[in-house]
Formats: structure tokens, sequence, C-alpha cells
């Protein structure tokens, strides 16, 4: 999502969260009810949240930064309320209509996080990320040989649930990319005949980003941030 100015996913919109408590709460409003006035055009998305006061507060996302702006009390960026807007436009299109007329209070890029940007505290977020990424992608690869050393007909017989569970176990890692790869993964085995060599083939590419992640304070500069963004750093 970010510089794109398009719809993201879940699990993008996941990532963008500051910290767990920010995911939870925003999770907690991915869904219509709380919102009015909600839309989308030209990067923007913009609604009203009912909150606790007697006004909504008014939430508006710079899809194209991101960057963002509600009225609420919070200094997280993004909040809660810009990162439940964020989940319902990904989940639900026709809750945030796209090619809506803006309001004024929306008919402007949001801002960013108020004062000056701390260089020292931003390398320490982007430290902490790398490291949850790493533990997931190691979790991963423990994950893809037991399925190995269990055999793949095996996998036909587990049903969606675990693949799931791992994949969200990607999403608490922030790491989206590799939890898109593992939904990909459980979507398989009930593809039709031949699906043992497709697991196979999908597992092997997998395991080869997972590795190249691991690895990659050792890759060209280029591969590396082509890692990055597989994995779903921005």
């Amino acid at each position: 999502m970010n510089g794109m100015g398009v719809r993201g996913t879940v699990e993008q919109v996941l990532a963008l969260a500051p910290d767990e408590a920010s995911r939870r709460a925003g999770s907690a409003l991915g869904a219509a009810g709380p919102w009015s006035g909600t839309g989308a055009a030209d990067g923007v998305v913009w609604g009203r949240c009912e909150g606790g006061g007697r006004t909504p507060y008014r939430t508006v996302v710079d899809t194209r930064g991101p960057s963002y702006d509600c009225t609420c009390p919070s200094r997280k960026a993004p909040c809660k309320h810009a990162l439940g807007l964020l989940l319902l436009w990904a989940g639900d299109g026709a809750a945030v209509p796209d090619g809506a007329e803006p309001p004024d209070w929306a008919a402007r890029p949001a801002r960013g996080p108020a004062g000056p940007a701390d260089p020292e505290a931003a390398r320490r977020r982007a430290e902490r990320r790398a490291a949850r990424v790493t533990a997931g992608a190691e979790e991963l690869e423990r994950r893809l040989a037991d399925l190995v050393r269990g055999g793949l007909a095996a996998a036909g017989q587990q049903g969606y649930g675990l693949w799931e569970e791992t994949a969200a176990r990607m999403v608490d890692a922030q790491a989206p990319g590799l939890a898109g790869r593992v939904r990909e993964l459980g979507a398989i085995p009930g593809s039709g005949p031949g699906w043992p060599v497709r697991l196979l083939e999908e597992c092997a590419l997998t395991h080869l980003l997972g590795r190249a992640w691991l690895a990659a304070d050792r890759l060209p500069a280029p591969l590396a941030a082509t890692v990055r963004t597989r994995v779903g750093f921005p």
C-alpha cells in the first residue's frame, strides 16, 4: 500500500500498526458498525467513527504516504481508527465506496505524526520489526520442514485451519508477504489433481524466500530490496 495509493490487503494494513495493542484495537474497528460517511478518492480514505465522546472521530488516511489524520487524542500513527478504516476499506469495498465526493474536512492529504521525526526511534522500531520478521521466517522454515518430513499427502488431511494459524503467526510477526504465501500454500491441497507436485514447488519457493530473508545482510543490495518487498516491507 505504501506509495501506491491503492486498496491494500488486511495483512498490509496490520503491518502498519505500531504495536500489538494497536493491531487488536484496529481490528475491532474494521467492521462497518461504528463508521459513517466513509469514502475513498485519489488515494485518500476518510470516515467518521463513533467513539466514547458525543462527536464521532474524523479519520483521514492518505494511502500514498501513507500518512494519517484523526481527531482522536491518540499520539500513535496510525491510530486505531486509521487502522480500522483501512481494514474496512480492504475487506468491504461496498462499505467504503471508491470515487466518492470527499467532505470539506477530508479534501486534503492527511498529516503525518505531529512533531519532528526521531531517527533513533525510527531505527529502533525498524530493528524490532526486523527481529519479529526473522522469528516468523524461522518458524515458517520449521513448519515447512515438518511438512516435508510428514509427507505432502498428509497436508491434504489437515484442512485449512493449520495453514491459517500459521498465516496468522506471520501477520503477528509483521511479515504480510509470508502470510500471503502461507495462505496460497493452504489452498493448493484442494486445487485438483496433481496438487502434491504444485505444493512441493510452492513450498520450495517459500523456503527460498525465507532463507533469503535470513541471509539478506549478505545479499547484493538490489536483491535484498526485492526480498524485503516480497516479505512485506514497504
